[in-house]
């Protein structure tokens, strides 16, 4: 019987089955198989009218069923099939680089590498980079590309750093919580490396921004984490002619690959479209913030990226432009599999509406908020007002004040303990947590009453007389 490859976000329906053998001589007779026995599945590979979904590729070995025979892809025994969900150049002026004396000290390890050597390191120095967010996969990127001695770094991020954050973006610390990330990830690499020179964008890329700022790099990295600015990143790439480096995460699985690379002969690999023409269903696939990510994951993967974006710049070694490279941490499984161009892939001619294109937001809308002054003259006036701390029990227990605990996790199931007829206040630590859940309940259940406290728990304890005031 041949062995299906069931990717992480595919598992909650397979049992957490990572692994599962299906009979049948063609691929179609597989996953219809497949989909028999585990009926919950069949809607995310399956479309309504019987075809394979356009965000889900399948692979017999390291080959694309679309380059083989499609659907009716023969399957022996010891086939392996994998199923690929999508999942939330360099320098040419760089003969007249010097370095300093301290340059060439801190850069040694690199220019006595037999095929890399000084030339490289020159290529590295002139390149200009833009890193696309500065969060789980930014976080190793831009320390890597700073600590190799990439000389201009771009880093485009409009959000600001909550203590959420620190599980896995390990730019940041405590210290930096509640500051701008681009600024707080400048500090950082410049801290680690001050002979390079740092760009920051603190501001959303959209399609009225997007190739006024690519244009200006050799390379992109893109370490976004949804759909819509994924797109916008790949189709601004394809009219500007830049290589865009890609990676994504989800809970314990990773992807990284090359597209839009134009190699020495001037051939043009394929690009983001090629494997995935449109993006899933809104709601199908979730973003790590709604399905978690392992916190070493994106060190593992975005130090991968970091890997291709260098070997793009330098010439040195084999890119993945037409391979896609698959990583599963539970099981340290790897897979590289071809890629190639779509004839039939959409053509990119101009930015568009992503948000509509993929039916959901690139920026999570604006919530109500209250400062921790408001909070306290709310109740001296009497206003009646419920208090709900989304916290662990176990942060609970150190520290509150007297609201009613319903941890992050649970809020969508105990919506109906909260109430709609009257102001609720919900914190947290920082205001992260509270600012999730708030977005929950307001997209699922309709609430329009909810205040995120600023500065959560933290913001009432540095005001040891005002701890008191608003104990509830």
């Amino acid at each position: 019987m041949a062995t299906i490859i069931i990717p992480t976000p595919l598992r909650k329906f397979t049992n957490q089955q990572n692994k599962v053998t299906v009979g049948g001589t063609t691929i179609k007779e597989s996953i219809d198989e497949l989909t028999l026995n585990f009926p919950d599945l069949k809607k995310n590979l399956i479309d309504e009218n019987g075809k394979l979904r356009s965000f889900v590729n399948i692979f017999v070995g390291d080959d694309d069923i679309r380059d083989l025979n499609e659907e009716n892809t023969a399957v022996k025994a010891e086939t392996v099939i994998s199923i690929i969900p999508a999942i939330a150049g360099g320098s040419a002026d760089y003969e007249n680089i010097t370095f300093s004396k301290e340059e060439l000290a801190r850069y040694n390890r690199h220019i006595i590498i037999p095929g890399f050597g000084l030339e490289a390191q020159k290529k590295l120095k002139a390149a200009k980079v833009l890193v696309v967010g500065s969060g789980g996969l930014g976080s190793p990127v831009l320390l890597y590309l700073a600590a190799a001695g990439v000389g201009n770094i771009g880093i485009v991020d409009f959000d600001v750093v909550d203590d959420s954050n620190l599980q896995r973006q390990v730019l940041f610390g405590v210290s930096e919580v509640g500051k701008s990330k681009v600024e707080a990830a400048k500090a950082r690499i410049q801290s680690l490396n001050p002979h390079i020179n740092v760009t920051t964008y603190n501001t959303q890329l959209t399609s009225k921004n997007a190739l006024e700022i690519i244009s200006q790099y050799d390379v992109i990295a893109d370490g976004t984490d949804n759909f819509p600015t994924r797109y916008l990143v790949n189709d601004a790439c394809v009219i500007a002619g830049k290589p865009n480096v890609y990676a994504s995460i989800f809970q314990f699985e990773g992807q990284v690959s090359v597209f839009n690379y134009t190699n020495a002969k001037g051939e043009t690999g394929p690009n983001y479209r090629d494997l995935y023409p449109s993006p899933p269903p809104p709601g199908l696939v979730p973003n790590c913030a709604e399905g978690g990510v392992l916190g070493v994951l994106p060190g593992i993967i975005g130090s991968l990226q970091a890997n291709e974006v260098i070997k793009v710049i330098t010439g040195v070694g084999e890119t993945l432009s037409g391979r896609f490279f698959v990583f599963d941490a539970l099981t340290f499984e790897t897979r590289t599999l071809k890629i190639s161009k779509r004839a039939n892939a959409p053509v990119v001619k101009e930015l568009i509406d992503y948000e509509q294109f993929c039916g959901v937001k690139a920026v999570e809308k604006k919530i109500k908020e209250i400062s921790v002054d408001e909070f306290v003259q709310w109740q001296k006036s009497g206003e009646d007002i419920q208090v709900i701390d989304v916290r662990e029990p176990t942060e609970y227990e150190q520290v509150n004040i007297g609201a009613l605990l319903i941890p992050l996790a649970t809020v969508a199931e105990r919506a109906n303990e909260i109430s709609r007829d009257k102001k609720v206040v919900v914190h947290c630590k920082l205001g992260g947590r509270s600012a999730k859940a708030i977005r929950e309940l307001e997209e699922k259940f309709g609430f329009d009453n909810l205040y995120n406290l600023k500065g959560g728990i933290t913001a009432v304890e540095q005001e040891s007389d005002l701890l008191k005031a608003v104990n509830v």
